[in-house]
């Protein structure tokens, strides 16, 4: 067993840029990827039938292709059409769209929650759909889809490995070349899984602490503490 360990001081040096390398992915990923979501949801919102239909199109092909394929479709593809990338921005483009899909059906889900009697009210003061998306109801949408959204970050975080696919040096592809050379397969994958997982783990707690402290009950004063403090002041 001490054997199974023996590898991980020297490994773990040596998958350390490999986890930057995941982290920064995953961010870049996520900056597109909600940008793009917040288009495709607003979009797929839309009162004109042709636009909300070609939203639904686009998101539903982005949440139906395996994310290997495209991958491949951007890295592999796209040359054919004079369009080159490098590995890790074809990586942020693939990633980017495909986080987008999902994102954007969470941001649409928060966007139907948002009380219609407000949007009724927005529309009684002439906003157009798009003043009414901007000034009334993303704001509310957004505060309540960040549990989801955050979760699904994890998943994309895990999901960067598909990136060894096309020679990008994050974490499972230094955790595969350090196997490669050494034969230590079970313990080199098994301490990149653990360094996955730690970081995981790690948002997951601070995202419960967050949602614990935000569906604290709000103490309320009663009326007879309120004139008491007032006749004190």
């Amino acid at each position: 067993m001490t054997d199974f360990f023996a590898p991980w001081p020297d490994y773990f040096p040596q998958f350390l840029p490999g986890l930057l390398v995941t982290i920064e992915l995953t961010v870049l990923s996520l900056v597109v990827g909600l940008a793009l979501a917040v288009v495709f949801a607003v979009w797929a919102s839309s009162p004109r039938r042709s636009a909300r239909w070609t939203a639904i199109a686009v998101i539903e092909i982005g949440r139906g292709v395996p994310g290997l394929i495209t991958l491949y479709i951007v890295y592999f593809g796209l040359p054919q059409l004079n369009v080159t990338l490098p590995a890790f921005a074809a990586c942020v483009v693939a990633f980017g769209y495909t986080s987008a899909a999902y994102m954007s059906e969470i941001l649409r889900a928060g966007i139907r929650s948002v009380d219609r009697g407000q949007v009724e009210a927005g529309e009684a003061l002439s906003l157009t759909h798009a003043q009414r998306m901007r000034l009334i109801v993303l704001p509310q949408a957004v505060r309540r889809v960040v549990p989801p959204l955050i979760g699904y970050a994890i998943l994309l975080y895990q999901g960067t490995s598909l990136a060894y696919a096309v020679s990008v040096p994050e974490l499972l592809s230094r955790a595969y070349t350090a196997a490669s050379l050494s034969y230590q397969f079970a313990s080199s994958l098994v301490l990149a899984g653990v360094m996955y997982a730690s970081i995981s783990l790690t948002v997951l707690v601070l995202l419960r602490i967050g949602s614990a402290r935000r569906d604290r009950p709000v103490r309320r004063l009663s009326p007879a503490l309120l004139v008491g403090r007032r006749v004190r002041a």
